[in-house]
């Protein structure tokens, strides 16, 4: 037997969170191949079989605390090392074979996450009958989300035979999950920001006609040279480098009776993940076109949905950009991720009547929140920053003459 050992997990990181185990015992396993998944404060981190065999005894359960390097489960070396474990589970089906289908369903449901057993029973929708779109075809949250959706008509009219049966049983279900380290990662910090810095937050809005006529045009030509899609981000993560050196306040970090400005622009950019919000650092954003952050941005995203994003993709990060806009959020006032001292909050594009030459006419607008630290950056430099922001996002040329 060999024992599955909890993998070193990240500089100051010492322990995690069970959030799932991706094998069951009797499974079959190759080495190397994830056999449960941990979540720690920033990131959910897979754990490999040690060797080849079949999955043995799992020594902890979902939700429980392990330290770096304790044992969680052991791993029968080759078929037959595991073989008389697994002759008991399959002399239950010869010796009834009905009720051999509810041990089955039952680990099949132990093996979703938390947040997909939720959506599962929010949504009633049938797990098995769902294709997962994530790691090694695992069922995501989005997945039931988006069966859901679909769902034919004929199952929403079964819905009211079922009622009587709810109703007999009370009708009000609750189900209590515990929050993943992450979740209690983010509450613990947001709540720290509120009450060390002197919050902030200021407005404005910027009129989206030249970006969106500009991505429009080169759009194609764009994806076939870099083979990335052109989003409004490369703009706007652009625009924020370049008023960042401008407004050099604005990407500065307090550290006790201290300033420290920083010449370079390593930007945080927040990716919704399955298992929540993960804020992913742009290095040396100033050193990169609009093609190179297009480019990162798109990997970022693909490694959250996988939850292939790694610890010193998180770490550091001198301004956050998080975009409440894909979301459809018309305006909010977003909290900035300690130590930095500003996060920027973009959203919806909306057609609205504004005054151009004494004209009334619909453009495009987006709605802009700066948040920042009072106690570093005054309103005049949060305007500022706003304004020249808005200026280059209004007229991209000046992106590209560096004004």
């Amino acid at each position: 037997m060999a024992d599955v050992k909890v993998p070193v997990l990240g500089e100051s990181i010492t322990e995690a969170t069970v959030g799932e185990w991706l094998k069951k015992p009797g499974d079959t396993v190759q080495i190397d191949e994830p056999i449960a998944s941990l979540e720690t404060d920033k990131v959910s981190v897979e754990v490999p079989s040690p060797v080849a065999g079949v999955m043995g005894e799992q020594l902890v359960k979902v939700g429980d605390t392990v330290e770096v390097g304790a044992v969680i489960a052991t791993i029968g070396e080759g078929g037959a090392a595991a073989a008389p474990a697994a002759a008991p589970a399959a002399a239950a089906p010869a010796a009834a074979p009905a009720p051999a289908a509810a041990p089955a369903a039952s680990g099949e449901a132990a093996a979703l996450s938390p947040s997909v057993r939720r959506a599962v029973l929010e949504t009633g929708v049938d797990p098995s009958s769902v294709q997962g779109t994530g790691k090694d075809g695992r069922l995501t949250k989005d997945d039931v989300l988006t069966a859901a959706q679909n769902k034919p008509a004929p199952a929403a009219a079964a819905a009211p035979a079922a009622a009587p049966a709810a109703s007999s049983a009370g009708g009000r279900k609750e189900e209590r999950v515990r929050m993943t380290r992450l979740r209690q990662t983010v509450a613990k910090r947001l709540k720290e920001a509120q009450n060390t810095a002197a919050l902030l937050t200021t407005f404005n809005d910027v009129d989206m006609t030249e970006v969106i006529a500009a991505r429009t045009k080169y759009k194609d030509l764009f994806e076939k040279k870099h083979g990335v899609r052109l989003g409004f981000m490369g703009f706007f993560v652009k625009a924020a480098v370049q008023a960042l050196r401008d407004i050099p306040s604005v990407n500065a970090t307090i550290e006790g009776d201290e300033i420290v400005y920083h010449d370079y622009a390593d930007i945080s950019v927040a990716v919704s993940a399955p298992q929540g919000l993960v804020v992913p650092v742009i290095r040396d954003a100033q050193d990169l076109s609009v093609a190179g952050i297009e480019k990162t941005i798109g990997d970022f995203g693909k490694r959250a949905k996988d939850g292939t994003l790694k610890m010193e993709d998180m770490k550091g990060g001198t301004f956050t950009i998080s975009n409440g806009g894909v979301f459809g959020s018309l305006m909010s006032t977003p909290i900035i991720n300690p130590p930095q001292s500003a996060v920027l909050g973009l959203h919806r594009i909306e057609d609205r009547p504004v005054v151009r030459d004494g004209q009334v006419v619909v453009r495009p607008m987006m709605y802009l929140a700066l948040s920042y630290d009072h106690r570093l950056i005054d309103g005049r430099e949060a305007v500022t920053f706003l304004v020249a922001l808005k200026n280059a996002i209004e007229d991209p040329t000046r992106l590209l003459i560096d004004l």
